[in-house]
């Protein structure tokens, strides 16, 4: 019979694991997360850890992969439902502010901190995470695209530097909201981003 404490490798335990994991790592870093760490948070032993996860790597990329997860069904799914052009743009724009703004964790985006943990050290939960983040890039460049090409935007826009610049935007606003505790960082955030859409058109 499976033990009671979840150590059955149950993918309600899985879930679990890797929601209390996303919250740890917005505090305390990818390398702040340990398997002990998780295990008292949780109320599992560490063999109960290693029944889901077969090292501290494993559990940090399936912790990485499980926020992606999320961003994709909260925000970037309902955003594609828009039709392509400018309301696609701004619909995806504003559900990685909503994301950045009322993360669900207590410190803040889990991509925006590992990003910064993660830059200058070489493996492969780096490649992970820049592979993620050009994959986002592409879409938000895809939705630049087409809002260029049915004449929403101008025609000579370059979707890179769009994107570029959007990307500026929520670094900006998640500097000012997390460090500066600026209360008016997300009006700042979508007044520079409505600059950016006027340029654009």
């Amino acid at each position: 019979m499976p033990d009671a404490r979840g150590e059955d490798g149950s993918s309600d335990t899985r879930r679990r694991l890797l929601e209390r994991g996303h919250a740890l790592v917005s505090e305390v870093g990818l390398q702040g997360l340990t398997i002990g760490g998780l295990a008292g948070e949780v109320g599992i032993s560490k063999a109960g850890i290693y029944a889901h996860f077969d090292s501290k790597n494993d559990l940090l990329r399936a912790v990485l992969k499980r926020a992606v997860e999320r961003f994709v069904e909260e925000g970037v799914e309902p955003a594609l439902a828009q039709p392509p052009g400018e309301a696609r743009v701004r619909a995806l724009f504003e559900a990685w502010l909503d994301w950045t703004e009322a993360s669900p964790v207590p410190g803040g985006c889990i991509f925006i901190s590992s990003a910064v943990e993660l830059d200058d050290r070489p493996g492969p939960l780096r490649d992970y995470l820049v592979d993620v983040q050009r994959r986002w890039a592409s879409t938000l460049a895809e939705a630049a695209e087409r809002a260029r090409s049915r004449g929403h935007f101008r025609g000579d826009l370059d979707p890179e530097q769009f994107v570029f610049e959007t990307y500026s935007v929520i670094l900006g606003f998640h500097y000012y909201r997390r460090l500066f505790r600026d209360e008016e960082a997300g009006a700042r955030a979508r007044y520079a981003f409505e600059s950016l859409l006027e340029r654009s058109r």
